[in-house]
């Protein structure tokens, strides 16, 4: 490690997170020792460092939800991809330690780290603190790089890729909190509605925070990937990992930026640059290669691990890929046979690539015993190469640049865009996968496109908030999932089942502030998120 990276390092946004008046007096102590030196910075390759080491999302080993390996992934829980799964495959035994310290997440409770005995708290701030953390390493890069020589052609080019990324990183992790804990953005309310605290220089500041708008927060959001933008356009250098950012995946995250602002012509001008530069997508009538592998021709972006396969298991305890997710998908879609796995009532995700490599024959597909061999048991401590939460890949321009041109009115262009995807997703007939719908019913089928395409890809909860507030076909919807009790830790013997309904307009379609972040911040503004009550029902298989 560098002596910048230990320098900013040791420099937290406490104030944002959690922390005390010990950690505040040696914060002001640190800074005052170096907020005059700036020797430390010789050029932009030591920024560049840091911006590897310690911006980017880490990709941590696939491990069960409870050990917390890679945060973020109750994303998955929140909508209607996934549901539990209460019993075992011959000879199985039950998960055991994930399915309680899921439940505040899946039972969408008060506040999000709730046990299941109601008896105390699970913490609630670990992915907001992340988050902020990686927001203030950019802050502090992007301040550091008015400091270094731009002299030389490499200078010049250097600096601007880190700027670049930096700016794209903090856009993302922006777009990432405000799309859980701020309202959803409506043109309508935006300057008025609660998004999330924006803290952009790198000092610590001695304030207690206070949330920003929506709309605010979006403005720096879209500012920051316009600058990004420009920065790229002073790289003529070859890209060559998926898990640094470029001029694509910030083009790409624009288009995205655009849809959720409801901005459409601006959503489909990026998403066409994208296809303009990234057309490729992965034919599923020529391969059945899986989907989260590095060489796929679709990825454009990844950062961050998966701890799906881990979470997912045809044992009681677990979780499944839900009913009503793997009945969007005709029995002709070659995504249903590719990507998912079922076997009597469970539903596997199989998007990546499974542990045949553990073993010295094949592994039967076929078997019941086939999931926990290929993913749930054999999987655990691997590393995916594949993030499902922070991955870009050209199939979703296609959708957004068809969604977008869909909300205009432009119909033949929006069936264009997403029957260009369509045709890489079934059998060569083209009456099964060409769309010929018009109007609304053509936003909809886009939208169960999207859903389709990028299951369990950290995308369908923000879509849905989105699809609440939009000027052109607004959709609410209400969500069930059940919770069942069982007999003890580990048991396959469930004693109760509750069910928990998210309603149309519950006030948890926006996610309740983290309570340390709220104790914290003294007066900071909540999301109204109400007691959860429930129902008996009989357990499902």
């Amino acid at each position: 490690m560098n002596e910048m990276t230990r320098i900013i390092k040791l420099i937290p946004i406490c104030l944002l997170c959690c922390g005390s008046a010990a950690v505040l007096t040696a914060c002001s102590d640190f800074l005052e020792e170096y907020s005059q030196d700036t020797d430390y910075v010789r050029s932009w390759k030591d920024l560049d460092e840091l911006l590897i080491g310690d911006c980017y999302w880490p990709v941590n080993a696939t491990e069960q939800f409870n050990t917390q390996s890679n945060l973020g992934m109750f994303i998955h829980l929140l909508a209607d991809e996934l549901e539990e799964q209460n019993t075992n495959y011959p000879e199985g035994f039950a998960m055991y330690d994930d399915h309680q310290r899921l439940f505040g997440y899946l039972t969408w409770q008060q506040r999000s780290g709730q046990n299941e005995t109601y008896s105390g708290f699970y913490p609630e701030n670990a992915f907001w603190t992340q988050l902020y953390k990686k927001i203030n390493i950019a802050n502090n890069i992007l301040s550091s790089l008015e400091k270094v020589p731009r002299s030389t052609d490499d200078e010049i080019e250097g600096t601007a890729k880190v700027e670049g990324e930096a700016r794209f990183l903090r856009a993302y992790y922006y777009l990432t909190l405000v799309s859980l804990y701020g309202q959803p953005y409506d043109p309508a309310t935006a300057t008025s509605k609660s998004g999330v605290p924006l803290k952009t220089s790198p000092e610590v500041e001695d304030v207690k925070w206070q949330r920003n708008t929506v709309d605010e927060t979006f403005r720096l959001i879209e500012s920051d990937l316009l600058a990004a933008d420009k920065a790229f356009n002073n790289v003529t250098k070859e890209k060559r990992s998926i898990f640094r950012a470029d001029q694509t995946a910030v083009r790409l995250l624009l288009s995205r930026v655009y849809l959720y602002m409801q901005q459409w012509q601006k959503a489909a001008e990026y998403a066409q640059l994208v296809i303009d530069r990234h057309p490729q997508l992965q034919d599923l009538r020529t391969t059945r290669t899986p989907m989260m592998l590095k060489g796929n021709v679709e990825n454009i972006f990844s950062m961050g691990g998966d701890d799906l396969p881990a979470m997912i298991g045809y044992q009681a305890q677990g979780l499944r890929v839900s009913k009503s997710q793997y009945n969007t998908y005709a029995s002709t879609d070659l995504r249903r046979q590719q990507w998912l796995w079922k076997n009597g009532v469970f539903q596997g995700l199989t998007l990546r690539q499974d542990a045949s490599d553990h073993f010295t024959t094949p592994l039967d597909t076929t078997s019941a015993k086939y999931y926990y061999y290929g993913y749930t048991g054999f999987l655990i401590h691997d590393t995916s190469p594949i993030s499902s939460l922070f991955w870009m890949r050209s199939a979703e321009a296609y959708l957004n640049l068809a969604e977008a041109q869909a909300c205009m009115g432009n119909d033949e262009a929006a069936r264009t865009a997403v029957n260009t995807l369509r045709r890489n997703r079934f059998g060569n007939n083209t009456t099964l996968w060409q769309l010929t719908s018009t109007g609304n019913q053509l936003v909809n089928d886009i939208r169960q496109e999207r859903r389709r395409e990028l299951i369990l890809q950290g995308h369908r909860w923000f879509d849905l908030r989105r699809y609440r507030v939009s000027t052109v076909l607004p959709e609410k919807i209400s969500i069930a999932h059940n919770y069942t009790y069982y007999e003890e830790r580990g048991s396959s013997k469930p004693l109760e089942t509750r069910r928990f309904l998210l309603t149309e307009d519950d006030p948890s379609w926006t996610q309740p502030i983290p309570q340390e972040v709220l104790d914290f911040n003294t007066g900071m503004e909540g999301n109204g998120n109400t007691w959860r009550e429930y129902t008996i029902t009989p357990t499902e298989d």
